[in-house]
């Protein structure tokens, strides 16, 4: 399952991981958002111990949000040692996030 992402935890989660992790910004009210939710379930599930995949509710958590200018949801940001090395802005095919997953795994 994908790990819930807050301002409070963002540093600690994806930041400091020292695998890659794949944030997921998104909202309840947004219907690709709920599109592409199945898609980050399948990918925690089979990248398990290889990435951390993990959701934002940008409602809740407004400042990483902002941090990371997301404007548009949903937004997939893929994290290398604390960067940002990659990214997807909508509802993309899953073969699409694995591809960029696995080019930075």
């Amino acid at each position: 399952m994908a790990i819930e992402i807050t301002d409070a935890n963002f540093e600690e989660v994806v930041l400091n991981s020292t695998i890659p992790v794949v944030v997921d910004f998104w909202a309840e009210w947004c219907g690709p958002c709920r599109m592409i939710t199945p898609i980050i379930e399948e990918m925690s599930g089979e990248f398990e111990g290889k990435a951390v995949v993990g959701k934002v509710n940008v409602d809740q958590n407004p400042g990483v949000s902002a941090k990371f200018g997301i404007r548009n949801i949903p937004t997939i940001l893929f994290v290398k040692g604390g960067e940002v090395v990659d990214k997807v802005v909508g509802a993309v095919p899953k073969e699409q996030m694995v591809s960029k997953l696995n080019a930075i795994l």
